[in-house]
């Protein structure tokens, strides 16, 4: 629960630092002293949106630092699970720079602000006004029946289920479409794959057939060359380069024994008489087989035009990218041939999880139908006493047409404050009264079956005055018992008087501008205060005495209870 809050150049406070106590409190102030604002620092505390214009004027930024007692509210799991070091105390820090830069900190580690959000709904349920149209929203209204029906661990299971679900679901679709498409293709693709196939295509085979062009259209000029190179080295004329070679490598063997180097170039003389006469060999054999083909020249530019031209037709720039294409043209074709059996094979798999999950949501459907019952009855009793003694709530349920992630079950709250009128949706038959009635009854009982350290009620009670305003408070006093903290912003003095701890929110001028500030009052302030709330501008005898009373009569009701 929280324990202390620091506030410093948020909006108009300069800096504030309230300690707060476990049990009911209540926060009153006059119209535009700054209640709100201070809600604002809280909500901005607990992730949300914010931005520069929080800052106060002249601060280069605004920090709202928090202090909670988190022991015995199940907590150190959501640590464990996003890395951040437990304690008992948890001290959360949120800062927001005069660029609008802000930064979240949970236990001095740095987080984001999804995080700080997640953990911030865990920590505080703050309650105003606008949430009251809430009650008309399904969601909420399936969300409430969820947390007293405590259903966790099925939703679980069936949310892998639905999951699945919709994914399978997509699948098919996606097979169904594919599928059609092919057959729609069908006979395009039977051609592309008869002309494809019937070029027989190999990697690599337009390269060697441009090679081989290039060779044929000049046959007689490669023949004319290596003949010539031919008969450079071995001419018919006996003065050859092999017949010189062999001269000069004798020569010099023959003076070898006076002159040991002259050997030595015989030697090598003599490797490259080898070498030129292979070279010499290869030249007379190519030569030979060198011939002007036209009709091979012919068949080679027309295969090349052949493969050109379909290289050119699908838009690919080589042979291995047209087989890929023949291949993957040959495989759509495939599918359509076995297509029907794979689609039926899915809707088997479909139906036997849709099955399944029928039977989850339908049991899902009945443990919300006993927690409705429950609640109807709870509802009925809270009400009666909050002023409404012909309440009639009920919960309706009709199924959704299909599988969604929340379950098969639509459910609208009905509401009538009189007998004579049919129960019809709350939010279209119920005053802002009423509503306010509703959903603080609501909470209280939401409130017993979760482990919220602290709810924040912000003029849950506008609208009501005298004695219900009276049980509105008391019914906010009940909630905070068990290890439960309840804060309410209120104006009125009977809830005032109720809360074990009493806080107000003022104004003030200073050197620096208008600030705002919360002190806690204590027993004579407190009776002053809600003497100012009793009389208004002028405080009367009659006012403190009144409020006086109404304190008195608060502590023992607290006593008693």
């Amino acid at each position: 629960m929280l324990k202390k809050i620091i506030i410093r150049n948020f909006a108009l406070i300069e800096h504030a630092e309230v300690d707060f106590s476990s049990g009911f409190s209540v926060i009153t102030g006059e119209t535009g002293h700054g209640k709100s604002v201070f809600l604002g620092a809280i909500s901005m505390l607990l992730g949300q949106r914010s931005d520069a214009k929080v800052v106060r004027e002249g601060a280069d930024r605004c920090v709202v630092e928090s202090y909670f007692d988190i022991s015995g509210f199940g907590l150190h799991g959501f640590f464990e699970e996003n890395e951040l070091d437990y304690d008992n105390e948890c001290i959360v820090r949120r800062e927001v720079a005069a660029s609008g830069r802000s930064r979240a900190f949970v236990n001095d580690s740095p987080v984001s602000v999804a995080l700080l959000k997640e953990l911030g709904s865990r920590l505080i349920d703050i309650h105003s006004q606008h949430q009251n149209l809430l009650l008309g929203d399904g969601n909420y209204q399936l969300s409430v029946l969820d947390t007293l029906a405590c259903n966790k661990e099925q939703f679980a299971v069936y949310g892998e289920k639905y999951a699945a679900y919709v994914e399978l679901r997509k699948e098919i679709g996606r097979m169904k479409a594919e599928l059609e498409k092919n057959r729609n293709d069908e006979e395009w693709l039977s051609f592309q794959c008869e002309e494809l196939g019937a070029a027989a295509l190999k990697p690599g085979e337009l390269e060697e057939l441009e090679q081989e062009a290039q060779e044929l259209s000049h046959a007689e000029e490669i023949q004319a060359a290596l003949y010539g190179a031919y008969s450079s080295i071995d001419g018919s004329d006996g003065h050859t380069m092999l017949q010189a070679l062999r001269d000069a490598a004798t020569s010099l063997m023959r003076t070898s024994s006076h002159y040991p180097a002259a050997g030595e170039l015989s030697e090598r003389l003599e490797s490259c008489y080898i070498e030129l006469k292979d070279c010499c060999s290869e030249l007379e054999q190519r030569a030979g087989s060198v011939q002007f083909a036209p009709e091979r020249l012919d068949f080679v530019e027309q295969r090349i035009a052949q493969l050109l031209g379909l290289q050119k037709k699908h838009r690919v720039s080589s042979i291995e990218e047209l087989i890929a294409l023949y291949k993957s043209f040959t495989e759509r074709l495939e599918t359509i041939t076995g297509g029907d059996d794979e689609i039926r094979e899915a809707e088997k798999r479909f139906s036997e999880l849709k099955s399944e999950l029928a039977g989850l949501a339908g049991g899902i459907t009945e443990v919300r139908e006993s927690a409705a019952n429950s609640l109807q009855q709870g509802m009925k009793d809270i009400l009666v006493n909050l002023g409404m003694p012909m309440i009639r709530f009920e919960v309706e349920f009709t199924a959704t047409d299909d599988f969604t992630s929340h379950g098969c079950d639509n459910v609208t709250f009905l509401f009538s404050a009189n007998s004579s009128s049919r129960p019809q949706p709350l939010c279209d038959v119920a005053s802002g009264g009423e509503m306010a009635r509703v959903m603080l009854a609501l909470k209280s009982i939401v409130a017993s079956e979760t482990r919220q350290p602290t709810v924040i009620f912000d003029e849950v009670d506008t609208g009501v005055s005298g004695v219900l305003a009276e049980r509105m408070g008391r019914l906010m006093q009940q909630m905070a018992g068990e290890n439960r903290q309840v804060i309410s912003i209120t104006h009125l003095p009977q809830v005032a008087a109720l809360g074990a701890h009493h806080y107000k929110v003022y104004k003030e001028e200073t050197e620096k501008g208008t600030i705002t500030n919360m002190i806690k009052l204590e027993e004579q302030k407190r009776v002053h205060e809600i003497a100012q709330m009793m009389s208004g501008e002028v405080l009367t005898d009659a006012a403190v005495d009144n409020a006086a009373l109404l304190l008195s009569k608060s502590k023992n009701y607290g006593s008693n209870n």
